[in-house]
């Protein structure tokens, strides 16, 4: 993805996922925006977004962080909201016997303490390979990389969700299900 294109997907994210009301863009419960209603909102707050070019930063998009509807008319974040009246309704599913997180090193003492908690978005993100976890703690400083003994937790009674761009969602992790790698 290029630079202009990186610049349209960061403000999707924070549009779509966190303040929709930055634009008074509103989303329905399942986090669904009018396409139409996008691009004219953001426009009148001078981001001039035409719709091949959003077409372009969906399709381009390295993590899938964005879907657009069957029909082109509705676009959402796959993921990672924050706003209170969207709840995606995901599907349960079988996770791996091992998921992995990753994070800064300077959070280690709280995770230690409190486990993996959403903070202000609505889920944990956990990833199935070790070089995502690797690739996201390396966004917030020094990166840990910390084990989610995802099939106990299963057992014990732990909902797991799989999105569409492969990205495993939990309501939390408590600490005595993680490891440090």
């Amino acid at each position: 993805m290029d630079k202009s294109n990186a610049g349209v997907s960061k403000f999707l994210s924070y549009i779509l996922r966190h303040h929709p009301e930055a634009i008074g863009l509103m989303l329905d419960g399942e986090g669904w925006a009018d396409v139409g209603e996008l691009l004219t909102q953001a426009a009148a707050h001078g981001r001039n977004i035409s719709l091949p070019l959003l077409h372009e930063v969906v399709a381009t998009n390295n993590k899938k962080r964005f879907t657009l509807s069957a029909d082109g008319r509705k676009i959402r974040a796959e993921q990672g909201h924050s706003t209170a009246q969207v709840d995606i309704a995901y599907t349960e599913t079988e996770p791996p016997e091992i998921l992995y997180h990753g994070t800064a090193q300077r959070f280690a003492e709280a995770i230690e303490e409190q486990g993996l908690l959403p903070g202000s978005r609505h889920y944990v993100h956990l990833s199935g390979d070790v070089e995502t976890a690797v690739s996201v703690g390396s966004r917030h400083g020094k990166p840990l990389v910390l084990e989610v003994q995802a099939g106990l937790m299963r057992q014990k009674g732990f909902v797991f969700y799989l999105t569409a761009n492969k990205v495993w969602l939990i309501k939390e992790v408590p600490p005595q299900f993680l490891r440090r790698m």
